[in-house]
């Protein structure tokens, strides 16, 4: 059972790391599911470097408008 941000997290990380889920999302979404909670509930328990991402792939797919950014 998942009791806290970090583990929350790193179960996150580890799905998409082993390449069980291509996104953020839908990895989140897994997660939330599994220990029954909803998406909001789980959207508390994440880190800032994974709800980038997740904006990430939000405007990658056109789901969130583009913000401007400098290209590196």
């Amino acid at each position: 059972m998942i009791n806290d941000p970090p583990e929350f997290c790193k179960t996150v990380e580890k799905l998409v790391k082993d390449d069980i889920y291509d996104s953020y999302i839908d990895a989140v979404l897994h997660v939330c599911d599994e220990i029954k909670v909803e998406p909001f509930v789980g959207a508390r328990l994440l880190s800032q470097p994974i709800k980038e991402k997740i904006r990430k792939e939000g405007q990658d797919i056109n789901l969130l408008p583009r913000t401007g950014s400098l290209p590196l």
